[in-house]
Protein backbone atom coordinates (compact mmCIF):
# COMPACT_ATOMS: atom_id res chain seq x y z
CA UNK A 1 0.00 0.00 0.00
CA UNK A 2 2.86 2.38 0.82
CA UNK A 3 4.46 1.72 -2.56
CA UNK A 4 1.27 2.65 -4.41
CA UNK A 5 0.92 5.81 -2.35
CA UNK A 6 4.51 6.83 -3.07
CA UNK A 7 4.08 6.19 -6.80
CA UNK A 8 0.88 8.22 -6.96
CA UNK A 9 2.42 11.06 -4.97
CA UNK A 10 5.48 11.08 -7.25
CA UNK A 11 3.32 11.23 -10.38
CA UNK A 12 1.26 14.05 -8.89
CA UNK A 13 4.37 16.10 -7.98
CA UNK A 14 5.96 15.66 -11.41
CA UNK A 15 2.72 16.67 -13.12
CA UNK A 16 2.29 19.78 -10.95
CA UNK A 17 5.89 20.88 -11.53
CA UNK A 18 5.43 20.48 -15.27
CA UNK A 19 2.24 22.56 -15.20
CA UNK A 20 3.98 25.26 -13.13
CA UNK A 21 6.81 25.46 -15.67
CA UNK A 22 4.32 25.88 -18.50
CA UNK A 23 2.46 28.55 -16.53
CA UNK A 24 5.73 30.39 -15.81
CA UNK A 25 6.85 30.47 -19.44
CA UNK A 26 3.38 31.55 -20.54
CA UNK A 27 4.12 34.85 -18.77
CA UNK A 28 7.68 35.07 -20.11
CA UNK A 29 8.89 37.12 -23.07
CA UNK A 30 11.80 35.86 -25.16
CA UNK A 31 13.20 38.38 -27.64
CA UNK A 32 15.93 37.48 -30.12
CA UNK A 33 17.41 40.22 -32.29
CA UNK A 34 20.04 39.95 -35.02
CA UNK A 35 21.22 42.77 -37.27
CA UNK A 36 23.87 44.06 -39.63
CA UNK A 37 23.78 46.94 -42.08
CA UNK A 38 21.70 44.94 -44.56
CA UNK A 39 19.94 42.42 -42.34
CA UNK A 40 17.50 42.71 -39.48
CA UNK A 41 15.48 40.10 -37.64
CA UNK A 42 13.57 40.41 -34.40
CA UNK A 43 11.64 37.45 -33.02
CA UNK A 44 9.49 37.88 -29.92
CA UNK A 45 8.02 34.75 -28.33
CA UNK A 46 5.16 35.12 -25.86
CA UNK A 47 2.73 32.42 -24.76
CA UNK A 48 2.90 30.06 -27.75
CA UNK A 49 2.99 32.90 -30.31
CA UNK A 50 5.91 34.39 -32.20
CA UNK A 51 6.10 37.83 -33.77
CA UNK A 52 8.69 38.14 -36.51
CA UNK A 53 9.89 41.50 -37.78
CA UNK A 54 12.36 41.94 -40.61
CA UNK A 55 11.93 45.71 -40.86
CA UNK A 56 14.29 47.69 -38.67
CA UNK A 57 12.27 50.91 -39.06
CA UNK A 58 8.92 49.38 -38.13
CA UNK A 59 7.27 50.46 -41.39
CA UNK A 60 6.00 46.97 -42.18
CA UNK A 61 3.76 45.09 -39.81
CA UNK A 62 5.45 42.16 -38.06
CA UNK A 63 4.28 38.65 -38.88
CA UNK A 64 2.57 36.75 -36.10
CA UNK A 65 2.60 32.97 -36.06
CA UNK A 66 1.20 30.37 -33.71
CA UNK A 67 3.78 27.99 -32.30
CA UNK A 68 2.84 24.32 -32.56
CA UNK A 69 2.44 22.29 -29.37
CA UNK A 70 5.52 20.24 -30.28
CA UNK A 71 7.70 23.31 -30.80
CA UNK A 72 6.31 24.95 -27.65
CA UNK A 73 7.21 21.91 -25.55
CA UNK A 74 10.75 22.04 -26.96
CA UNK A 75 11.03 25.74 -26.12
CA UNK A 76 9.83 25.05 -22.57
CA UNK A 77 12.32 22.22 -22.09
CA UNK A 78 15.24 24.34 -23.39
CA UNK A 79 14.16 27.33 -21.30
CA UNK A 80 14.00 25.26 -18.09
CA UNK A 81 17.66 24.26 -18.49
CA UNK A 82 18.91 27.85 -18.55
CA UNK A 83 20.25 29.53 -15.42
CA UNK A 84 18.85 33.02 -15.97
CA UNK A 85 21.19 34.61 -13.45
CA UNK A 86 24.15 33.58 -15.63
CA UNK A 87 22.66 34.86 -18.91
CA UNK A 88 24.39 38.29 -18.79
CA UNK A 89 27.81 36.66 -18.32
CA UNK A 90 27.62 34.02 -21.07
CA UNK A 91 30.67 33.95 -23.35
CA UNK A 92 30.32 34.10 -27.11
CA UNK A 93 32.05 31.23 -28.94
CA UNK A 94 33.06 33.33 -32.00
CA UNK A 95 33.74 36.97 -32.85
CA UNK A 96 32.82 37.06 -36.53
CA UNK A 97 30.62 40.11 -35.96
CA UNK A 98 33.75 42.22 -35.41
CA UNK A 99 34.67 41.98 -39.09
CA UNK A 100 31.16 41.73 -40.62
CA UNK A 101 31.40 37.94 -40.75
CA UNK A 102 28.10 37.53 -38.87
CA UNK A 103 25.18 39.62 -37.72
CA UNK A 104 25.22 40.96 -34.16
CA UNK A 105 22.69 39.06 -32.06
CA UNK A 106 21.38 39.01 -28.51
CA UNK A 107 18.68 37.39 -26.43
CA UNK A 108 16.50 39.22 -23.92
CA UNK A 109 14.35 37.36 -21.42
CA UNK A 110 11.65 38.93 -19.28
CA UNK A 111 10.78 36.39 -16.58
CA UNK A 112 8.76 37.09 -13.44
CA UNK A 113 9.10 40.87 -13.83
CA UNK A 114 12.88 40.72 -14.15
CA UNK A 115 14.97 41.27 -17.28
CA UNK A 116 17.93 39.14 -18.34
CA UNK A 117 19.99 40.04 -21.42
CA UNK A 118 22.98 38.41 -23.04
CA UNK A 119 25.98 40.32 -24.22
CA UNK A 120 26.20 40.49 -28.01
CA UNK A 121 27.12 37.30 -29.86
CA UNK A 122 27.28 36.16 -33.48
CA UNK A 123 24.01 35.31 -35.22
CA UNK A 124 23.93 31.51 -35.75
CA UNK A 125 26.72 31.08 -33.15
CA UNK A 126 25.07 31.58 -29.73
CA UNK A 127 26.72 30.68 -26.42
CA UNK A 128 26.49 26.93 -25.74
CA UNK A 129 24.27 27.39 -22.67
CA UNK A 130 21.46 28.95 -24.73
CA UNK A 131 22.24 27.42 -28.12
CA UNK A 132 19.27 25.04 -28.33
CA UNK A 133 16.77 27.70 -27.25
CA UNK A 134 18.14 30.33 -29.65
CA UNK A 135 18.30 27.88 -32.56
CA UNK A 136 14.70 26.84 -31.91
CA UNK A 137 13.52 30.46 -31.85
CA UNK A 138 15.42 31.26 -35.07
CA UNK A 139 13.99 28.14 -36.75
CA UNK A 140 10.48 29.54 -36.20
CA UNK A 141 11.36 32.52 -38.39
CA UNK A 142 13.06 30.37 -41.03
CA UNK A 143 9.84 28.39 -41.46
CA UNK A 144 8.08 31.61 -42.48
CA UNK A 145 10.70 32.75 -45.06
Amino acid sequence: MKVITIILLSVFLVKSCSNQAQKDIANTTLQYTASTRGFFQKIVVINQKATISRDRNGEKSPEEIAISDKDWKEIISYFQKIDLEKVPTLKDPTQKRFYDGAAIANLKVRYQDKNYETTDFDHEFPPAEIEKLVNKIVSLAKEKE
